[in-house]
């Protein structure tokens, strides 16, 4: 192995500025590390690839054959996303691209027989059947969302990383965003395709949104910081549209979680199902608004003659991570999500996070494993019992808050998270400069890009029943006019 030869690839792959440099420098350390090898033998006990050669000679059969009810009955009964434990991220750790060659062909032949049966004329398989199959059968494989984490400016990285996935084909149009997550969620669900070039330049939008009142502000009740500067800068960014209209103009399911400040609210998940009427910037403003650093938002909605009024006036909301920084149960419940991309940049999580590795075992293992989890389960034991045990109002609240923090899953299917070096406490609520604002898109870019072959494999089979499914409704609707 030649060790100069593997440095060389580790710089190119260090210094690349698009994904195309980036992948050529990655395949070139796997030939010569022998990842590629690896990439071309079917075996490995990481999953059952005698169930998945299977499985892809007998689509292959079936197609070669036209043996179309046969081919139907096969899909309608063994799609599943995670057959033969294919999912298992420890495919991914054997090479710097992608994973075995046998993973990747048996999901490009499920999506070329799916665009096969929804593009060709079959005699007994008709357009109502078509679109009945890739209705049911869509809805039993699932699809994948995007979760952008709350981060205060450190979000500017979720940028580089929704940049990468738009640029290679793979952003899902199910979005959700948090605190400085929804303010990202929320311009690109309110920007056509056509429109994203310009907003990830780092001219492209406005990242002004930090202007201090000082801490005697905060001593006389107030904020720490002005509310209005920070509305300016959504409103620069995030057009005038509810989340229907937003929804109707993009394709993109936007989805902002907002938390209350009474006591007997509950938190919110806002999007063009549960609030159509409600404006995308607002709910963005309300998710960002941090606790003590800017003022709790009322919600505004459009009336039905398009004029914008309070919604539910007597209710406040705040900043959406506190409750629900990644509500990843109610967006699987409303929009038939089984996947979980995660963008997280909140600074009390990233330091914890780390790349998935194969499972260790033995006594050691074990023992770390079990001091982890214990740890947990009494701090969140604890909180759960003072803010149940407590009647000041203040404090029992704060003690909820601290609760939901330590009750929630931080982490996704596939997590992509910056290197800790990337910002200081002074960077979190400081306007970034424009050279810093290209050095957070560019370090969300290279982020991702090692788990973009992983992201597409794991999106192929959903995007192929998605893009199905617009062209058998375009054409169905096309036959009843």
């Amino acid at each position: 192995m030649d060790k100069r030869a593997l440095r060389h690839c580790e710089e190119a792959m260090t210094h690349a500025t698009d994904y195309a440099t980036w992948r050529a420098a990655a395949r070139e350390h796997d030939r010569l590390s022998g990842g590629a090898d690896w990439r071309e033998q079917d075996e490995s006990p990481d999953y059952d690839y005698r169930l998945i050669r299977e499985r892809l000679n007998e689509l292959r059969a079936l197609r070669r054959h036209g043996d179309i009810a046969r081919l139907v009955y096969s899909l309608h009964e063994g799609l599943h996303g995670n057959l033969g434990n294919i999912a298992n991220p420890v495919l991914y750790s054997h090479c710097l691209f992608g994973t075995k060659r046998l993973l990747t062909e048996y999901l490009d032949e499920v999506a070329a027989t799916l665009d096969d049966l929804c593009d060709q004329d079959f005699p007994d398989f008709p357009l109502a059947a078509k679109l009945r199959f890739f209705e049911r059968t869509g809805q039993s494989f699932g699809r994948s969302a995007l979760m952008l984490s709350g981060g205060a400016t450190l979000g500017l990285f979720h940028s580089g990383v929704i940049k990468a996935l738009w640029t290679e084909g793979l952003l899902p149009r199910v979005i959700s965003g948090s605190s400085a997550g929804s303010i990202a969620a929320a311009t690109i669900g309110t920007h056509t395709d056509a429109e994203l070039a310009r907003v990830f330049s780092p001219d492209g939008f406005t990242a002004e949104a930090w202007r201090s009142l000082g801490f005697k502000s905060l001593l006389r009740g107030s904020t720490l910081m002005d509310g209005s500067q920070l509305e300016l800068c959504i409103e620069q960014n995030v057009a005038a549209l509810t989340f229907e209209e937003a929804f109707d103009r993009t394709g993109r399911i936007i989805n902002i979680p907002v938390s209350p400040i009474q006591a007997h609210q509950h938190s919110r998940l806002l999007n063009y199902l549960t609030a159509p009427n409600v404006l995308i910037r607002r709910a963005a403003l309300a998710s960002s608004a941090i606790p003590g650093v800017f003022p709790a938002v009322m919600l505004e909605a459009k009336d039905f003659n398009g004029a914008v009024i309070p919604y539910m006036p007597k209710d406040k909301w705040v900043d959406g991570s506190l409750n629900s920084d990644l509500p990843m149960l109610r967006v699987a419940r409303m929009h038939n999500v089984n996947h979980y991309i995660v963008s997280q940049t909140n600074p009390h999580i990233v330091p914890f996070l780390s790349e998935p590795k194969p499972r260790e075992k033995g006594l050691l293992s074990f023992t770390r494993e079990i001091a982890s989890s214990t740890f947990h389960i009494y701090v969140k034991h604890i909180l759960d019992v003072g803010r149940r045990n407590f009647d000041s109002h203040a404090l029992g609240l704060l003690l909820d808050k601290a609760y939901s923090v330590a009750s929630q899953n931080y982490s996704g299917d596939i997590t992509v998270f910056p290197p800790t070096w990337l910002g200081t406490l002074r960077d979190i609520f400081s306007n970034p400069t424009p050279e810093r604002i290209a050095e957070f898109i560019r370090t969300g870019e290279r982020a991702i890009w090692p788990k973009l072959e992983r992201i597409r494999n794991a999106t192929r089979i959903s995007r192929a029943f998605e893009r199905g499914l617009e062209r058998l409704r375009t054409r169905a609707a096309m036959a009843a006019s």
